[in-house]
């Protein structure tokens, strides 16, 4: 029987993801931009008179598990162009920075900050971007990233990019939209049905690049029988939640899943970009 206990995180060839970008039917380009990446360490030995070096630790371990979404904000290259900064701003942060040092060994308040630190670092990038390319107009991005240090992983959320899980047949979003519509549900002025009807539902209150920009950071548990799913939405316009938690119920493989998804998109309207991510561990044997 597989070993799935907390205290042994999955290895590389136990996790299934798969992340695919769509243009959709109608929008004439993808400003939808998504990243999967694994952080590692290394040990090379040098040199050494000890005769069995083969022994020794060289091999790579993975420290962290990385996932972004970003959904460009003003049509063409500008949403686009800041979709893309925004994970290269991230990338090279985690890459300059001891963030996933941050997470494996501080307290969480610590790497909450260098989470938003990476966030605001990103904003700076997407105006500077802007500024070189004398865009005039609108040019920002939503940002939902996901860094998973064993045995807890962390999410950063900007805008209305969404991020689930689904676990035990439930399928929960945890992520935040960060929109005016949103906004007034949580002053209750709006009902979630309402606001899912007006167009103040695809305004954003906080986005990289926008005039307001307010990284949150939540903190979670990983567990074996998580099942996430990362998405644009793209996605959620057209797919309700209670068809993506029968999708991800019955998957067979992350890639089969994503594909499902997206097809049903497409099939549903395809009035915007969509990406997706899934993933989930699986050990060996099971």
């Amino acid at each position: 029987m597989s070993d799935t206990s907390p205290s042994r995180a999955p290895r590389d060839d136990e996790i299934d993801t798969w992340g695919l970008s769509h243009v959709g039917k109608v929008r004439k380009q993808n400003e939808d931009r998504f990243l999967i990446a694994t952080i590692h360490k290394r040990v090379d030995v040098i040199s050494s008179n000890i005769d069995t070096t083969e022994r020794l630790p060289q091999a790579e371990q993975r420290l962290a598990y990385l996932a972004m979404v970003a959904d460009g904000v003003g049509g063409g290259t500008g949403g686009a162009e800041a979709s893309a900064t925004a994970l290269e701003a991230v990338m090279q942060y985690v890459n300059d920075s001891m963030l996933v040092y941050y997470g494996a060994r501080a307290d969480d308040s610590n790497f909450a900050e260098e989470l938003q630190a990476a966030a605001m670092r990103a904003h700076q990038a997407v105006l500077r971007r802007r500024a070189e390319q004398g865009i005039a107009g609108t040019m920002a991005t939503t940002l939902t990233l996901y860094i998973g240090i064993w045995p807890t992983y962390h999410l950063l959320q900007l805008g209305d990019s969404r991020y689930y899980v689904w676990r035990h047949g439930t399928l929960t979003q945890v992520t935040r939209d960060q929109t005016v519509a949103q906004d007034l549900v949580d002053d209750g002025v709006l009902t979630r049905t309402a606001a899912s009807k007006t167009p103040m539902a695809n305004v954003l209150s906080s986005a990289l690049g926008a005039d307001s920009t307010m990284p949150v950071v939540t903190r979670l548990e990983a567990d074996w029988d998580n099942v996430h799913l990362m998405c644009s939405d793209g996605l959620t316009r057209h797919v309700s939640d209670e068809r993506i938690a029968e999708v991800l119920g019955s998957m067979t493989s992350a890639r089969q899943a994503a594909e499902q998804l997206l097809e049903e998109a497409l099939d549903g309207g395809g009035t915007d970009n969509i990406t997706i991510i899934v993933g989930r561990a699986r050990p060996k044997g099971r």
